[in-house]
Order: C-alpha cells, then structure tokens, then sequence
C-alpha cells in the first residue's frame, strides 16, 4: 500500500479525537443526542482547523446504525466504513472551487430530489464554497432554504466575508479557531506514540509555531522532518535544518548589531544566514516574531505565559529587551512586516533584506514620528557620552540654515467668520453628535494663505485621522458639518478638509488657528463638556 501522509493517517473519524474544537464538538453531540440537526450547516475557518473533518464525521454520525451515546459514529457498521472509505452514495464531496458553474450546481439540485439508497440522510459536504459564482449561489438558495427532510448541507469556506448574506441566514455557522501551540505539540506527541517517532519537545513546538494554528500544517511540517531524519530522536537543530530556520541564538546577534549600528557585522550575518540554505522570508518572518516577543516584554509584566517560551530563552529576551526601548522595537516591525510583503515573488530576496536591514540601523534614512524620536535618542547618548554630533555623523550632509521659519504665521487679512469659527472651535465641536464631536476634536485647525477658509488637518501617517478624513468628506457629512458651523457663527463659513503627511511636516505648512484665537472668543468650557 503506498504511504499515507501523517494528517490522512490519524484524520480523526469521532468527534473524541477532534482537537482544539470543543466549542462545536459539544454543540453537534447535542444535536445529536436531542434529534435536533439542523438541515444546512456553515463551517468556517482557517486552513487545517478540522472543517472538512468534522463535516464528514457528522456525516457519518447521522447515518450510523449504532452510533455512540453522546452520538458519535461507530465506525463499524456498513455506513460508517463506506463512508470511510469514500464509496458511500450518501455522503457527497464537492469541490466548488473546480464545481463552480450554475449548471454544475443545477445538476446537484436535480439529484436532490431523490432520497438515500441507505441510511437516513444524504449529506452535500461543499469545499471552499465561496468559490462559486453568483449565478450558482442563486440557484442554491431556495433548495438551501428548504431542503428535503433527508438532505443536509455542510459549507465549508477559508473565506466567509465571500460568502452572501443569502446564504449565511440559512445556515448554522460554526467558527473553527487557529489550535493553540500547546494543542498541537499534543497531538504531535501522541502521533508519536502511534506511529513510532521521537522527537525533541523544543522541535514539535517549534513546529506548532511554524504551523500558525493549522493542525494539518504541522503533521505536514512534522512529516517532512521525520522523512529527512528517520531513524533516531529528531532534533531541534533537524528541525530547523529541514525547515529553513534559524536558531533563535541568531537573531540575538544579529540584533545586537542593528543595535550597535554595526552595519558590516549585520550584512556578514545575512550573508551566513544565506550560505547556509536558510529561506530568506522565514528568517525575516522569525525575527519578525522574536521582535514581537521583545516588545511584549517591554510592554506588559507577567508575559511569561503568553511568550510560551522556555525558562533559558526568557531569561535571554529579558537581558535584550533592556537594551532597547519600546518605540524602537515598534519601528523595526513595522519596517520588518512590509519587508515580508515585498520578499513575495521577489528575485532579489537577499539585497531587499540588507537594504531592510540598514533602514533598522539608520532612521534618518526614514520620516515617520519614530525614526524621528530613535534620532532624538542617538543624538542624547552621544551627547551624554562626550561626543560632538554633526551632521555629517548622522549620514546627513551639512546644509545651509533654511531661511524658513519654524512654524507659518497666520495671514494678515482673515475674514470675521473664519476667524469667529476658529475661535470657537471648541463650543462647536462640543455641540456635535458623539461621532463627528470625536472628529472634529481630532482636527488640526488652521487657515488658508488668502485668509477665506478654515482649514482642518489630518495626518495621513495616523491611521485613525487618515480614516475620519475620510469619512468626513463623504457629501452627506460634509452638509452635517457646514450646518454646524453656520449655526455658531451665524454665517456660511467656507470649510476645506486636508490629509496631510505628517504631525511634523503640519507647522511647516500650516499655521495654529485655535490656539490662536480660542482666547478672543471668552468662552471657557468645563471638561465635561468634551
């Protein structure tokens, strides 16, 4: 017989040996138990999370002829080993990502009609069902809604937003969570006793991590390790060796030279790291992670559980995480995330890494608030240190002063109303609904260079600002806004909405209206007020 994959092997066929599910094991053993099974069923989730397993376990569980007491199937009448083996004419598999036509679906409404050759229900298991066109789901909606007594749909979707409305109102949805690591090192473990490998406690949970929640991943991940190393105990040192990963001692190191702004240290690492066969994008999506783990510490105390990282290698992460400071370790994931995207398909895996790396090392090289402050940071030491700082020392050239003043000054002739309008910004902004209170209150408030319009500034960089942006300058907002407004000054005040780059390029560009004039207007408002 040829050799069978791990995650088909020991594939679960009663609802005990589900792993990692038990919010929706219990509620079908209930159903079962009660005769209360619904007609049509959605089951979603990530990949490997046991979808289609359960879906043929249930199955299995309504045409049982001996099924358990909490009513799992047998696994041993006719039923059972027919659905088993894949013969049974009962269960039907689909798969509508290559079944995703009308007339494909037309076809299976047609067979509907006719009731089991044997046991009591026929059960339509559809895979990926998000794949299907809408002219199908169409078709499937009224045979979905009332099916006959002998008919059960099981959907099964990675992707459930795909999924229509229509369809959904029809069925019981199921949520399938990501496995937790512990979960699946477990069931590794117990395979282990099954099949007759061994291998070390740091590899399998090494393994689970590499799985990302996905139980079929890590038996895949497990099985191509114990193919590599199959006799004796399989190592963590295997482990990563198979699997193109880097020992967490590395990433140590090479952290500690971004730190040291050792820029030959770091690009002779990355070139080890490669000589070495590693995968580029696992390196980066591993240290990427082990970053995450720095600023949890940093963060938060009693991390130790939600680490799920040995003694040895916390008391390592403590002793680093002191070295380096929260907003810093922020940047270098933000910077480490958006490299994992461009790594995809690219052919220069090796040059982006570098260029990625020495961004970690020099922040003027960036613009965003915390490059900014690592700048502020490095110039404090050397300074406390004894050390001149020039800009020659920052990788900067020196420049001319800029004859440009810090910060824009208002224009001389500003009209009454743009001027009254600033001056009680915060009156209207008080008077608004909850929402737009919350928008307006967020607003940097300045004027225009002729002095006609009052000019309210988000930046773009601040994920929050940039989306009330733009949801205030939808038409029907913007009406609710000019309404506000006029109410207070008593005069239609011309508004304008402006996304800006940055906090710090804003005093560049735009002078401060509302500290401005707030204190012309008289008017104090108590706390609660906002």
């Amino acid at each position: 017989m040829a050799y069978q994959a791990l995650y088909r092997r020991y594939r679960p066929h009663t609802f005990e040996d589900v792993k990692g599910q038990e919010h929706i094991v219990r509620t079908l053993k209930n159903q079962l138990h009660t005769d209360r099974v619904g007609h049509a069923y959605l089951f979603t989730g990530t990949r490997g999370t046991g979808k289609t397993t359960v879906a043929r376990i249930l199955a299995a569980a309504v045409n049982c002829e001996a099924p358990g007491e909490d009513g799992s199937p047998c696994g041993k009448c006719p039923s059972c080993e027919s659905i088993a083996s894949g013969s049974s004419m009962n269960v039907i598999e689909i798969d509508a990502a290559s079944n995703s036509k009308v007339d494909e679906m037309r076809q299976l409404i047609e067979e509907v009609e006719y009731p089991p050759t044997m046991g009591r229900f026929k059960v339509y298991i559809i895979d990926e069902v998000h794949m299907l066109s809408p002219a199908a789901f169409n078709a499937l909606l009224k045979t979905l809604e009332e099916p006959p007594s002998y008919i059960i749909f099981i959907l099964a979707t990675t992707e459930v937003h795909k999924v229509p409305v229509t369809i959904m109102s029809r069925c019981q949805r199921y949520d399938f969570k990501r496995m937790t690591t512990d979960t699946i090192v477990d069931r590794m473990r117990q395979l282990g006793a099954l099949d007759g490998y061994d291998a070390e406690e740091k590899g399998l949970y090494y393994i689970a991590r590499r799985a990302d929640g996905s139980m079929r991943d890590a038996l895949s991940l497990l099985d191509q390790c114990i193919s590599f190393y199959p006799d004796g105990t399989l190592s963590y040192d295997q482990v990563l060796s198979v699997l193109g990963a880097v020992d967490t001692q590395v990433f140590s190191d090479m952290l500690r030279a971004i730190n040291a702004k050792d820029v030959a240290g770091v690009i002779r690492q990355i070139g080890e790291v490669s000589m070495a066969g590693r995968e580029l994008g696992q390196f980066v999506m591993d240290f990427t992670w082990y970053l995450r783990n720095l600023l949890l510490l940093k963060s938060a105390d009693n991390m130790e559980d939600v680490l799920d990282i040995s003694t040895e290698h916390l008391a390592m992460l403590k002793e680093e995480a002191k070295a380096i400071e929260a907003p810093v370790l922020m940047r270098y994931i933000h910077i480490m995330s958006s490299l994992l995207e461009e790594l995809k398909g690219s052919s220069q895996k090796r040059a982006l890494l570098e260029v990625a790396m020495i961004r970690l090392m020099r922040p003027q090289m960036d613009e965003d608030y915390t490059s900014v402050i690592e700048r502020l940071v490095n110039i404090e030491q050397q300074l406390e240190s004894g050390v001149i700082v020039s800009p020659a020392d920052q990788g900067e050239k020196p420049q001319a002063a800029k004859a440009e003043p810090l910060k824009k000054e208002l224009p001389e002739n500003i009209e009454e109303t743009v001027k009254s309008a600033a001056g009680m910004w915060k009156r209207i902004a008080a008077d608004a609904d909850r929402l737009m209170k919350h928008s307006l209150n967020m607003a940097y408030v300045s004027i225009s260079e002729d002095g006609r319009r009052l000019l309210l500034v988000y930046d773009e960089a601040d994920n929050e600002q940039a989306t009330i942006y733009k949801q205030l300058s939808q038409p029907h907002n913007i009406e609710i806004l000019n309404n506000l407004v006029s109410d207070h000054v008593g005069a239609k005040v011309d508004i304008e909405l402006v996304l800006n780059n940055s906090q710090l390029d804003r005093v560049h560009r735009y002078p401060d209206a509302l500290s401005r004039f707030e204190q012309q207007t008289g008017i104090k408002l108590e706390e609660e007020d906002f």
